[in-house]
């Protein structure tokens, strides 16, 4: 279970903040909606940053 919340969690996150985005640059807050949007690739980096000093500490794990 904890892969897979490690594993997914972000994605997750990421499609709320893409829906999230979508939902108000349509409903007419384009400023909003642009700066929600940005989440979405920073979310991505960030874990995969994460993952990576993880893979380092540990590095015969995956």
């Amino acid at each position: 279970m904890k892969t897979f919340l490690r594993t997914y969690y972000p994605l997750i996150l990421a499609f709320i903040s893409f829906l999230f985005s979508v939902s108000l640059w349509f409903t007419g807050n384009q400023l909003e909606g642009i700066f929600v949007g940005i989440w979405v690739p920073s979310i991505l980096s960030l874990t995969t940053v994460i993952n990576q000093i993880e893979e380092k500490k540990n590095p015969g794990k995956s």
